[in-house]
C-alpha cells in the first residue's frame, strides 16, 4: 500500500464528511484517526471525527475531542454547542447548560438560544 500524502489526507478528509452525511460515524473516525494521527494540529479534522464519535454513541471520546477543539477555539460557537449536546446526552445537564449558554453568546442562532435556555433555572 503507498506511503499517505496530504492530497491522501484531504480525500480522506472528504470521504469521511461524506460518511458521517450517510449516517456511518464509525466509518468515518476510522478515516479520520489516520488524518490526525498524521496532523494532530488540524482542528478541522478534530471537530469532525468529535461529530462522528457523537454520531457513534461514544460519547466521552466525543466529549474529549470537542474539548480539544475548544482548547485551540475556545469562541468556537459549535463545538461549544456539540459539547453540550454530548453532555446533555450523557445525563450531565449543568454542565451542558453552561457550554449551550457559551455557543448562544458567541453566536445567537436560534438552536443555540433555544438550548440555552435563558431565563430558566440551571
Amino acid at each position: 500500500m503507498p506511503e499517505p500524502t496530504p492530497e491522501t489526507h484531504v480525500i480522506d478528509y472528504r470521504a469521511a464528511e461524506q460518511l458521517l452525511a450517510a449516517r456511518d460515524p464509525r466509518g468515518a473516525v476510522k478515516l479520520l484517526d489516520s488524518v490526525i494521527t498524521a496532523h494532530p494540529e488540524n482542528t478541522a479534522a478534530r471537530l469532525l471525527r468529535a461529530r462522528a464519535f457523537f454520531g457513534a454513541a461514544q460519547l466521552r471520546a466525543a466529549e474529549l475531542e470537542f474539548q480539544l477543539v475548544l482548547e485551540r477555539e475556545p469562541d468556537n460557537a459549535f463545538a461549544h454547542f456539540a459539547l453540550g449536546r454530548t453532555l446533555e446526552r450523557a445525563n450531565r445537564p449543568a454542565e451542558a447548560t453552561r457550554h449551550f449558554r457559551l455557543a448562544a453568546a458567541l453566536d445567537p442562532r436560534p438552536d443555540f438560544v433555544k438550548a440555552a435556555r435563558f431565563g430558566e433555572n440551571g
